[in-house]
C-alpha cells in the first residue's frame, strides 16, 4: 500500500485526487495555483486548463497524488486566494472523466495501414491524417483506453504522441458538489 509517514509515525494512504478549480481568467493565476501545490511537494500528474461557459472564468482540472490531510490543507489555502472562485474534488465514480490523445503511427505498407485503421475503429478513434508512411489517430476516453491503444499499436512504431490531461465533470444536473462556495461564482454568472 502506498503511503507516507506523518509525525505520529502512522501511514496515511496516498491516492489520486481529481480537483477542479474555477478561477478568474487573469494573468498569473495559473502560476499562483500551481506554485502553491508545488510548494506542498505534490506531483501534478495531469492538468488541463481551459475556458468555461462563463465569461472571464477558467476551469483547471488536476490529477494529484496526495494524502487526505495534506490535500485538505492545500484546498483551504487555495480557497483563500481571491482569484479562486470554486474548488471541487471529484470522485471517479461520481463524474465523467475523459482524456484526448493524438497518435501518429508509422505504417510502411497498405496492410499495416489497414490494420491500424481497424484498431482505430475498434477503439472508436478518428483518423485525422493519412500519408504514405503514417496515420494520425485521435482517441478519446479514459487513460486506460488510451494506454491500451498505444500498447496495441506500438508494434507498428509510434512516431509521436500528444496527450491532454484529464478533464472531468460531476454526473447529474447539480454542478455544486460538496463544499462549494457559490457566492463567489454568482458575480460572474
Amino acid at each position: 500500500m502506498a503511503g507516507i509517514i506523518n509525525e505520529n509515525s502512522s501511514i496515511e494512504a496516498v491516492g489520486p485526487h481529481i480537483i477542479t478549480f474555477l478561477v478568474e481568467d487573469r494573468p498569473g493565476v495559473f502560476a499562483k495555483v500551481t506554485g502553491l501545490i508545488r510548494r506542498r511537494n505534490f506531483n501534478i500528474e495531469k492538468i488541463t486548463v481551459g475556458p468555461t461557459h462563463i465569461e472571464k472564468v477558467t476551469r483547471m482540472t488536476f490529477l494529484i497524488k496526495a494524502d487526505e490531510a495534506t490535500l485538505e490543507q492545500v484546498v483551504k489555502q487555495l480557497n483563500k486566494m481571491v482569484e479562486v472562485l470554486r474548488i471541487t474534488e471529484l470522485k471517479p465514480k461520481d463524474c465523467v472523466i475523459r482524456e484526448l490523445a493524438l497518435i501518429k503511427i508509422s505504417t510502411s505498407d497498405q496492410q499495416e495501414r489497414n490494420e491500424a485503421m481497424q484498431f482505430s475503429n475498434i477503439f472508436r478513434g478518428n483518423i485525422l491524417d493519412v500519408s504514405p508512411t503514417s496515420l494520425t489517430v485521435e482517441i478519446t476516453g479514459d487513460s486506460e483506453k488510451i494506454d491500451a491503444f498505444l500498447e496495441l499499436t506500438k508494434r507498428f512504431g509510434i512516431i509521436e504522441v500528444a496527450r491532454t490531461g484529464i478533464t472531468a465533470l460531476s454526473r447529474g444536473s447539480d454542478p455544486r458538489p460538496r463544499g462549494v462556495d457559490m457566492m463567489k461564482l454568482l458575480d460572474y454568472e
